[in-house]
Formats: C-alpha cells, sequence, structure tokens
C-alpha cells in the first residue's frame, strides 16, 4: 500500500516534469497519421474513431487505437491493446511493449477521448511523440494543443469541431 503510493507520486512528478518540458510546434503539415487514446471504461466504440479517421482521410494503416482500463479487463476479444495501470512503472517508466511503440510513433494528431482524471492515462497522453494533440477539457490544459469542451456521449460534436479545427489550422482540406 505505501509503495503504491511513493509509485504514483513518482509518476506524478515525472508527468509534471514532462508537461513542463513540452513545446507547442503547430505547423500546417497535413494529418496522414492518427492515434487515439480512449478509457474503454467509459466509452468502448472504437468504430467511432475508424469513421472520423475516414472522414479526415486518414488511411487505415495509418489509424492507431489503444483503450485504457483501471481494472484488468480478459474478455476483450475484439480489442487488440488494452492498458492498465499494471503497464506503469516507477518514475513513468513502460512495462509493455506494444504501449512503448505506441508512444515512439509520431502521430500527425493524437486525440484523447477520456473524461476521467487518471494518472496513467494522462501519462500516455504526455508521453505520446505526437505533433499534434486534441482533447476533451481536462483539470490540467498542458496535455493536449487543442481542448474541446464535450461530453463523452456527444461524440458527433467532436468529430464536428475537430474537422473544424483543423480545416482552419489547415490540417485537412
Amino acid at each position: 500500500m505505501i509503495l503504491k503510493v511513493f509509485k504514483e507520486k513518482s509518476n506524478k512528478k515525472y508527468l509534471n516534469k514532462l508537461l513542463s518540458e513540452r513545446h507547442v510546434n503547430v505547423n500546417d503539415s497535413k494529418v496522414e497519421s492518427l492515434g487515439v487514446i480512449i478509457n474503454i471504461d467509459e466509452i468502448d466504440d472504437f468504430e467511432l474513431f475508424k469513421k472520423l479517421a475516414d472522414y479526415i482521410k486518414v488511411r487505415p494503416n495509418k489509424l492507431k487505437i489503444i483503450a485504457f482500463s483501471e481494472k484488468k479487463k480478459d474478455d476483450l476479444n475484439s480489442w487488440d491493446l488494452c492498458f492498465n495501470p499494471k503497464d506503469f512503472g516507477w518514475k513513468g517508466t513502460i512495462n509493455n511493449m506494444e504501449l512503448q511503440s505506441f508512444l515512439d510513433t509520431e502521430f500527425d494528431v493524437l486525440i484523447s477521448y477520456y473524461k476521467k482524471e487518471i494518472l496513467e492515462i494522462k501519462m500516455i497522453t504526455a508521453c505520446s511523440k505526437a505533433k499534434f494533440k486534441i482533447g476533451i477539457l481536462q483539470t490540467d490544459e498542458r496535455l493536449n494543443d487543442l481542448i474541446l469542451k464535450t461530453n463523452l456521449n456527444q461524440f458527433d460534436l467532436f468529430k464536428a469541431e475537430v474537422v473544424k479545427y483543423l480545416t482552419i489550422l489547415n490540417k485537412i482540406n
């Protein structure tokens, strides 16, 4: 129990370090790759994101969706990549090769679609090497470059806003 508290404290310190060193570099390069992080405990319809990627003309092989769950889920037959707190070590270390591979991919856009404030999922967003990060309003506004204030059940509104702002920023046609 005590070790869990120390581990969480070390990960919070690592997250704050990452966010304080982050430099936002928004350019007008077109969106060709898309990464999506969702909390499967809040929303489990990943087809929504496949449709969004198709709408903004991201090819299926350039789309990668990962899910996070606070509890271990063994019944996820259709889901490839689902992570939980056990995949994280001390000082922000990642204990899962597939998750590390996702974090090392330089996506043109990363969508963080979760509402619940969970340290590990925030670390995934912060550690990602994505060029442009889009997310739902969180208490820590340093996580994302574009923050949309929508509810999780308002995906059509979220999709419309993403398309609108990516068009304004000249990232899609």
